[in-house]
């Protein structure tokens, strides 16, 4: 359903009205009033019940503090001594910390290692995942939470009953061994997060999601000092509570006013040589387009599945939709010098309530990065860098010079099948604003659809063969964005569409997630090796807990 025909009619008319100010706002703390009667509204469609609870006020947007160092990742620890077998375990659990000053402990749900036991001195990011290609990887995940939920290894090449679909969950108190090996080629940077069907933006918005980075023996880039930057963001009410979904976060999917670099709120980070930063778009649906406030440069080396086949140089943005991740180098540069690292506006073009769409965000800070070259690099250790290699960098902490070519990557083709998904959306505006809708936990009169229907988990939408190259072509026939996410493999963007004009992607590079803009199509080639059933779906997750997701059988 396009969006000039969201509203329609006496009660959208009405509806509009009402909700004009809020939504343009974007504020979850206005009341909301509706009586019969009003201007706009027949007898027939005017509904009982005038008033909506309004939301508990959200946090000022000065409430965190910033300036800390960009807090290091934890990292899990393998328990064991087996070469080329990583055995660990992760907790899902609830954890109280202090946040605000002179309110209640923030209670998040996190992923923590071994017995559970919570360290509140590390940042709320899951443990980092730190494998190698070849490694058989065990995990045993306990589920204590008052949901049933799973362990989903986003992008990672696993089995389908290895993934954490919806249709594999794991109940309260129970807990399940997940166990997979990593094949060559899969080196790259992923993450893992939950992914129970209706539960999924929740648990992920209350904390738990992860980074992954495996490993490849011959890595190019392991001379380079490495940086990780885990991206989140953190919708906070007044009180130091973590605020429910409003009815505008499940249209257009959550955007906390806080917006975290390895949990915290606008780090500090000391640059003194050139860096490797693999970086996580980890939001459930903040788009981040990365550059420096001041234009400088960086390259792109790396993709969700890994580097690119040659880097990208000169760029001065970088657009990561939800769930995507990128490998960046980063100069130190000649001189001295300080930017900001920030997602810079970006137009997704967000449905408003009175019909049209709502503003941009406006430009985040990210980070603030303070060059400092040769500045500490006699031995001495650089918060939050680690080193994935032998660094090999001279006195003056200059970098070898980047290789023109990174990886061998082969075009699949040729192609032995073709598919198609299409992105659509619905919305029963009478169904949305009944008495007491927006305070559910999941509202009513929304749909978001894949192929013209929402997610039933006993319905197969699309069916794959084997080790069959396919060309995949995802439509959006809505009037925003939406990022989609394939399952159980990568895959290559070969065109963007729009219009009947097509045009090639510029660049050759592995991914499992891909933005799609209103009205465009994109291409994509792709293969299954594992039989199974797998998950495609937008990775905008209140729209993938509404239905914008299906299953590929795959035989």
């Amino acid at each position: 359903m396009q969006r000039r025909a969201f509203l329609s009619g006496a009660l959208g008319a009405a509806l509009a009205s009402l909700y004009a100010r809020a939504s343009f706002a974007q504020s979850d703390s206005h009341m909301m009033h509706m009586a019969p009667g009003s201007a706009g509204m027949s007898d027939a469609h005017a509904m009982p019940g005038t008033m909506m609870p309004a939301p508990a006020p959200l946090a000022a947007a000065d409430a965190l503090s910033t300036g800390a160092p960009l807090p290091a990742l934890r990292t899990l620890a393998n328990e064991s001594r087996e070469p080329g077998h990583f055995r660990a375990t992760l907790v899902a659990q609830p954890v109280s910390r202090p946040l605000l000053p002179g309110q209640s402990d923030t209670l998040f749900w996190q992923y923590d290692a071994g017995a559970g036991t919570p360290d509140l001195g590390a940042p709320v990011i899951g443990p980092l995942i730190d494998v190698r290609e070849g490694d058989t990887v065990e995990i045993r995940f306990v589920n204590r939470l008052a949901q049933p939920s799973t362990i989903h290894w986003h992008g990672l090449p696993v089995p389908p009953d290895q993934d954490g679909n919806p249709a594999d969950p794991v109940a309260p108190g129970a807990e399940r061994l997940y166990r997979f090996t990593l094949p060559p080629g899969s080196a790259g940077t992923y993450w893992y997060h939950p992914h129970p069907h209706m539960l999924t933006a929740e648990q992920v918005f209350r904390g738990l999601a992860g980074p992954i980075v495996v490993r490849a023996a011959n890595d190019p880039l392991a001379a380079w000092p490495e940086r990780h930057l885990f991206v989140t963001d953190l919708k906070l009410a007044a009180d130091g509570t973590i605020a429910p979904n409003s009815m505008m976060d499940w249209m257009n999917g959550r955007e906390g006013q806080f917006v975290l670099v390895n949990g915290a709120l606008r780090p500090d980070i000391d640059v003194t040589r050139d860096e490797r930063w693999r970086v996580w778009n980890a939001c459930s649906a903040r788009y981040l387009l990365l550059a420096f406030d001041d234009g400088r440069p960086f390259v792109q080396v790396g993709s969700d599945g890994g580097l690119l086949a040659a880097p990208r140089g000169n760029l001065t943005s970088l657009l990561l939709a939800p769930g995507e991740r990128a490998e960046l180098i980063v100069a130190a540069g000649a001189l001295p010098s300080r930017a900001r690292l920030v997602a810079a506006q970006y137009d997704r073009r967000k449905m408003a309530m009175m019909g049209g769409g709502l503003p941009a965000e406006p430009t985040r800070a990210l980070a603030d990065v303070r060059f400092a070259p040769g500045v500490g690099t006699s031995g001495v250790a650089t918060p939050g860098v680690v080193t994935s290699g032998a660094v090999a960098s001279d006195a003056a902490g200059a970098s070898p010079a980047l290789p023109a070519q990174l990886r061998k990557i082969a075009p699949l083709s040729p192609f032995r099948a073709r598919q198609t998904v299409v992105f659509s959306e619905a919305m029963d505006m009478k169904a949305m604003h009944q008495p007491g809708a927006s305070a559910l936990s999941m509202p009513r009169g929304m749909q978001f659809m894949v192929n013209g229907a929402t997610y039933d988990p006993a319905r197969v939408t699309l069916t794959s063969r084997r080790g069959e190259v396919e060309q995949w072509s995802i439509e959006n026939r809505t009037d925003m964005d939406h990022p989609f996410h394939l399952h159980g493999t990568q895959f290559q963007v070969l065109a963007r569409e729009r219009g009947g004009k097509r045009v090639a992607e510029s660049y050759l590079a592995w991914r499992d997630t891909v933005n799609v803009e209103p009205d465009e199509t994109v291409h994509i080639a792709t293969i299954q090796h594992d039989a199974g059933e797998r998950m495609f779906h937008c990775h905008i997750l209140e729209h993938e807990d509404l239905g914008m997701m299906g299953t590929l059988r795959v035989v």
